[in-house]
């Protein structure tokens, strides 16, 4: 029996230390927000449990504001090892990942908090083919955003003949349906291209409205949840594999949907308080829609649903079957509008 006990003992003591026996890993995560955006803090607090659980093997490092590259390119920069993790909008790359697209589709979720729980838990069984090249960390959204302009937008037709700073492909693609000119530009360049009147209009969320300096440059905003954007962390595949088991452990512990949510919940804050922010400002206009203007929005953006369908079938995806199982994500979580 004493053997026994001085085995395990022994064997206790070999597998507690295991983990500070790995070599040490220090990421580089390059995030295009700027230090006063809740990424910024959520991403810390993030990484810091990473290297609380490995017994400080796992360091990271965070570049915010666009250091290591333009928001655009990020997945490419996981891809290439530019960085370890980046930050990413699928959105800015028309067509590169039909199928997280569906989440840009107007009017699918109430808010950042439950939408990140259906979206992340659902797209779990399709990032692996999409986003292949990188190992897929979570899915996470902000709270809904809506359309701010010059000049005042009631119904879809106004914008024939603006020019719209769309948030993402879909956007953008609604734009073009509906007679406008797309300006492309990612949230860092926004207020440059309203401030040079290069655009005259912009889907953006409400709190970052005032953190980019957007605010300053339109005189009205439509209180209606018109669109969401969806964002993922995205993890070099060497850096990944590279790491011992203890390591990947810790990794796999913290690219769950509790941390996605977790992300989206601290954002969707910060964006829901833009509205009485947008709403206390002189000479601006933050109004609601009537049920008629609303439901003509609402039909206006039903062909986006096509478009995606079209373009997830082209990428080898049945669009009927991830719908149905993207409303019964939403259904479980209560995330639907």
């Amino acid at each position: 029996m004493r053997r026994i006990a001085l085995a395990l003992a022994v064997a206790g003591c070999a597998i507690a230390p295991a983990m500070a026996q790995d070599k040490q890993v220090n990421l580089k995560v390059s995030l295009w927000v700027p230090t006063a955006h809740p990424l910024y803090p959520s991403t810390k607090a993030w990484t810091e449990s990473m290297e609380k659980a490995s017994n400080g093997t796992i360091k990271a490092t965070l570049f915010p504001a666009e250091q290591l590259g333009k928001a655009f390119d990020h997945y490419d920069m996981a891809r290439d090892g530019i960085a370890d993790v980046t930050y990413i909008n699928p959105g800015y790359q028309p067509g590169r990942f039909p199928v997280i697209a569906v989440g840009q589709i107007p009017f699918t979720f109430a808010n950042a908090g439950k939408g990140t729980a259906a979206l992340d838990q659902w797209y779990r069984k399709y990032a692996p083919a999409e986003m292949k090249d990188t190992k897929f960390c979570f899915a996470f959204m902000h709270d809904p955003g809506s359309l701010h302009s010059r000049k005042k937008v009631t119904v879809p037709g106004d914008i024939k003949g603006m020019k719209i700073r769309p948030s993402h492909s879909t956007t953008a693609e609604l734009v073009t349906m509906l007679g406008g000119t797309n300006v492309q530009a990612s949230a860092p360049e926004a207020r440059d291209m309203l401030e040079r009147g290069v655009a005259d209009g912009i889907f953006f969320p409400w709190g970052s409205m005032f953190l980019f300096g957007v605010e300053k440059h339109i005189k009205y905003s439509i209180d209606a949840p018109l669109y969401t954007t969806m964002f993922t962390y995205n993890i070099n595949r060497r850096t990944y594999d590279n790491m011992s088991a203890a390591q990947k452990k810790v990794i796999d512990d913290h690219c769950t949907t509790e941390w996605a949510v977790k992300f989206a919940e601290a954002w969707g804050k910060f964006e829901h308080d833009g509205i009485a922010k947008m709403k206390a400002l002189p000479d601006h206009e933050v109004y609601k829609l009537t049920d008629a203007q609303l439901a003509e929005w609402r039909k206006t953006v039903e062909p986006l649903t096509q478009k995606w369908a079209d373009g997830v079938k082209k990428a080898g995806v049945d669009p009927d079957v991830a719908m149905k199982e993207l409303k019964d994500s939403i259904a479980r979580n209560n995330a639907g509008l």
